[in-house]
């Protein structure tokens, strides 16, 4: 039985608890909350990306204000360009890493997971980010972080449209 057996069994309940929530503001930090809990990881952002602005930004930081970066810096940056998860288990010996973040906030990341969240045409919504797992992230994390960002790339694609209108 896989680690995540049961992580995948508690997600048809994390499922039928955001199809409650109606606005970014009331899902992503459930959806922050789940991916924390299953993975053990200290915080999660999930970046919103701004095509025509060229930016990322946040609102849901664990700890932060909104959080606002040029689409081309960091690992989230690098996650929108090859579209593809990034693992990193030693954050500042990659030279990606925006550690710019880290000095505003004060918060030093370790380690950090990042997943593309791609549309129904597959076109990039944005970025889910979960950062500090004790002893770093693992080939399972990938397996579900690829996973979970399929899984919930359907409500923020309905609730970008429901609040562009």
């Amino acid at each position: 039985m896989s680690e995540y057996a049961n992580s995948y069994s508690k997600l048809a309940d994390f499922g039928r608890e955001l199809l409650y929530k109606t606005s970014l503001a009331e899902g992503l930090p459930h959806i922050s909350k789940y991916a924390k809990e299953i993975i053990g990881a200290e915080r999660c952002s999930i970046y919103i990306y701004n095509e025509q602005n060229n930016e990322l930004w946040t609102t849901l930081a664990d700890g932060v204000e909104k959080i606002i970066i040029d689409s081309k810096k960091g690992i989230v940056g690098e996650t929108i360009r090859v579209k593809e998860i990034i693992l990193e288990n030693n954050a500042y010996s990659n030279p990606m890493f925006f550690s710019e973040i880290d000095l505003q906030t004060g918060y030093k990341t370790n380690n950090v997971i990042t997943a593309p969240i791609f549309n129904s045409n597959r076109e990039i919504l944005g970025v889910l980010q979960l950062l500090n797992k004790e002893n770093g992230f693992d080939a399972a994390d990938l397996k579900f972080m690829k996973f979970f960002s399929h899984y919930i790339s359907g409500f923020l694609e309905l609730v970008n449209l429901y609040e562009e209108k």
